[in-house]
């Protein structure tokens, strides 16, 4: 009981360092990228905690997979303290109590939290309103939220979790299949997961809006962000003086379509659109003459030019890392694609066929805890850089309407929370990535099994036979009472038909993911002001911090 205790204890104090990093990792990354001028507590304090309660949930997987790899030893064998079934049900059952919290705090956020607080800023916009209209208006909203939550908490937990055995079966007997699931009961051997199903469903809905998210943004950051740390920027004195000539370029031209009304005559239509775009135009070459200067006298130019071989070398490290990921996965998903179980089951598979480098490391690496809790954290905050990146350089956007900019200390609060749920949704799909890209780790960790073979030879036809014990890891084909499943594999496997999804997902994160790399190996090298100077700016002007900046 005492090894119980000491495992237990060293698993969830990792996890209790891992939450206090997380929180001091979210407050410095949310105050770098708000407003200095719209700065807002309200909007701070929830998206830090928004993204702080998904990050530690990503972290709840080490220590889940932990826990249950730690009950066998390297022969397969249960311990001593975890030979009971109840002490290692106990042990999950905290887990997934950990899940159930967390789990129930993102749908708080995503669908109560985060929308209210986003409506509030909306209609704090009007003119003049009063806080009981801002309240009230942003409950309205919100309410619609709530609705939709409580449609998916109930479909999860009544939707049919298995398909008609037979292949042939008509669509009436589907029906009639479908009708009988629904009014059956759910009858589980584990009392802790009466409600997975119900919170499961909500939850995997959020992770496919999350895969989505992933497949536009980190898909094309995972090739961007290396790429133009390798390439680098242009030359700030070659960005001025072009700027210059194109200033006085748009200048003359202003001047011109102005000598023609000297006479005192009007300016025809054409030419009054014509001087008011060139007017526009030259605002924006003024400010970006303004950023241009100031960028050209700051030391934080010359400390980046220093760190150019970092850079440099951490790109190279970087592209190195996406193109594990995707060999990875392409392994993952080929290895599905020939040898699951089939398109009803959610393409499960009994046993990995094709060998996986990040599965075999992170097997390795788990061995040692915390060697492989590391790795997961290094997985997540390149999933999340990555993100970021492709955030930074599109926006975020509603189909082909861009809603806001992501900028350095001048992100609104309304853009901040749109990031943050963002952000949110694409660490619920990390759980699953890394399923994809090491499914035998998520599902069992390093969990060994013995199995009884019987070797047949002339004595064993004379009545004498000998058997032996051979050592295995452990897969989905193992006996139900040798293996541990994960808590983690619980939800992500919950309903095949998201699984589907998710399967033909991961193909379309491989299929962006070359494409961008294409697109960012085919652009020239970015402008040293590279998106803090746009045409069509819709944040507020930034005059007032060039100013603080030449003070």
């Amino acid at each position: 009981m005492g090894s119980l205790l000491t495992e237990s204890v060293w698993g969830w104090s990792v996890f209790a360092m891992v939450f206090l990093a997380i929180l001091v990792f979210c407050w410095t990354y949310i105050r770098r990228y708000q407003s200095q001028q719209e700065s807002e507590v309200v909007s701070t304090v929830t998206a830090i905690c928004a993204l702080a309660v998904a990050l530690i949930t990503s972290s709840l997987l080490p220590v889940d997979i932990f826990l249950v790899s730690y009950m066998k030893d390297s022969r397969g064998s249960y311990k001593e303290w975890a030979a009971d079934n109840i002490t290692r049900q106990n042990i999950e059952d905290t887990v997934l109590y950990g899940y159930y919290t967390l789990y129930s705090i993102i749908l708080f956020c995503v669908f109560l939290w985060i929308p209210f607080v986003y409506f509030y800023y909306e209609e704090k916009e009007d003119e003049d309103p009063s806080k009981c209209s801002q309240v009230k208006n942003s409950l309205k909203y919100t309410l619609g939220f709530v609705f939709i939550c409580s449609i998916l908490l109930l479909i999860g937990a009544f939707v049919p979790l298995n398909v008609p055995k037979s292949q042939n079966s008509t669509e009436w007997e589907k029906v009639k299949f479908l009708f009988k699931e629904l009014g059956s009961s759910r009858k589980t051997p584990l009392p802790a997961t009466d409600g997975l199903a119900a919170l499961s469903f909500p939850i995997s809905t959020l992770t496919l809006i999350g895969m989505l998210a992933v497949i536009t943004y980190t898909a094309y950051g995972m090739s961007a962000l290396p790429v133009n740390l390798i390439r680098g920027t242009r030359s700030v004195v070659y960005e001025r003086l072009q700027n210059t000539e194109d200033l006085e370029e748009v200048e003359q031209q202003v001047e011109t379509i102005k000598s023609k009304c000297m006479d005192g005559r009007p300016l025809s239509m054409g030419d009054r659109k014509a001087l008011q775009k060139l007017q526009e135009k030259l605002r924006t070459l003024r400010r970006r003459d303004r950023h241009l200067e100031t960028t050209e006298r700051s030391c934080w130019l010359k400390f980046c030019c220093a760190l150019r071989p970092f850079k440099i070398a951490l790109g190279i490290f970087f592209i190195s890392v996406a193109f594990l990921f995707i060999i990875a996965l392409f392994l993952s998903n080929l290895d599905k694609a020939l040898h699951s179980v089939g398109f009803d089951s959610g393409f499960i598979i009994f046993e990995t066929n094709l060998e996986n480098p990040l599965n075999k490391l992170l097997l390795v690496l788990q061995t040692v805890f915390p060697l492989d809790y590391v790795l997961i954290a290094v997985i997540t905050m390149y999933l999340v850089f990555t993100s970021m990146a492709g955030i930074r350089n599109m926006g975020i956007w509603f189909f082909w309407i861009r809603l806001y900019k992501i900028r350095s200390g001048r992100t609104r609060p309304q853009a901040l929370l749109f990031l943050c749920m963002i952000l949110l949704l694409m660490v619920l799909h990390t759980s699953y990535m890394i399923y994809s890209l090491a499914p035998q780790y998520v599902m069992y960790g390093s969990q060994k099994y013995q199995e009884h073979i019987n070797h047949t030879s002339f004595s064993s036809r004379q009545g004498n036979s000998n058997a032996t014990w051979v050592t295995k890891m452990c897969d989905a084909k193992a006996p139900a009472d040798q293996c541990t499943v994960t808590r983690t594999y619980l939800f992500l496997h919950k309903f095949w038909f998201f699984n589907v999804v998710y399967y033909f997902g991961n193909w379309a994160f491989i299929a962006v993911f070359l494409i961008g790399l294409i697109v960012s190996c085919c652009k020239g090298k970015r402008s040293v002001i590279e998106g803090e100077v746009d045409d069509d700016d819709s944040d507020l002007s930034d005059d007032d911090l060039m100013e603080r900046h030449h003070v």
